[in-house]
């Protein structure tokens, strides 16, 4: 079984402008988001697709200068970057990432690249509540095309597999279970504003390992309300 990660990033971020290359720890965000998708057992590729505007040529370099594998397409069509992406490698499953998440949990999508690879499905549905910024989500490569035909609203464009979700009876699946020690929804370890910033520098610091666990870092924000409380204000922008 073929499996590819593709994480999307851009500069352009309206609330946080270059958040992707921000220092993060001893390095920056964006080798956080490297470091853990290069963690994830079961993984053949992991390529940043970023788009072809000249603001984004800072990401090209950066991959280019680290030796990671990208690729550059539109950036308000973020379905077609994927599938345009995917096609160069034609794998059996793409995993989506985004770059805003430096502490997506490698452990977690291990485990459901493991039961992926016992019950081969489209998708990969998530059972529990976890923190925004930890899950994955894992499409096959046959249904990624398929939703590329077929979901032609914006937000489906955008989200890349939110058509997969909203009519998830269209498709085969299965279930992953999240672990009691990741429910933990009121906690917020995603970056898209100064407030998250503040809160990723504060985690980054205390660990000190772009590789720590997500598990360490929920039961350290759970352990420092004042830490937590620095991004609780934040709403996250709606799916329209």
């Amino acid at each position: 079984m073929k499996i590819i990660i593709i994480i999307q990033a851009r500069l352009g971020s309206t609330r946080l402008p270059g958040k992707v290359l921000k220092p993060l720890g001893d390095v920056d965000v964006l080798t956080y988001d490297i470091e853990r998708c290069r963690a994830i057992k079961g993984v053949e590729n992991v390529i940043v697709a970023t788009s072809s505007l000249p603001q984004d040529d800072a990401i090209a370099a950066w991959c280019e200068n680290h030796q990671v594998a990208y690729f550059r397409g539109s950036e308000d069509d973020v379905l077609d970057r994927y599938v345009q992406c995917a096609k160069l490698y034609k794998p059996d499953y793409v995993m989506r990432i985004t770059s805003d998440c430096p502490f997506v949990d490698y452990e977690m999508a291990s485990e459901m690249v493991e039961l992926l690879e016992k019950e081969p499905k489209e998708i990969v549905l998530i059972d529990g509540q976890l923190p925004r910024g930890l899950a994955v989500e894992i499409i096959s490569y046959e249904t990624l095309l398929r939703i590329n035909e077929i979901g032609q609203e914006p937000r489906h464009r955008e989200h890349v597999t939110y058509y997969a979700y909203e009519f998830s009876e269209k498709f085969t699946s299965i279930t992953y279970k999240v672990p009691e020690n990741r429910n933990a929804p009121a906690l917020r370890i995603t970056l898209d504003t100064e407030e998250d910033y503040a809160l990723m520098v504060e985690v980054a610091k205390h660990f000190n390992n772009p590789l720590v666990s997500s598990a360490d870092v929920i039961h350290f924000l759970k352990e420092h309300p004042e830490v937590a409380k620095i991004n609780a204000c934040i709403e996250q922008k709606p799916v329209i």
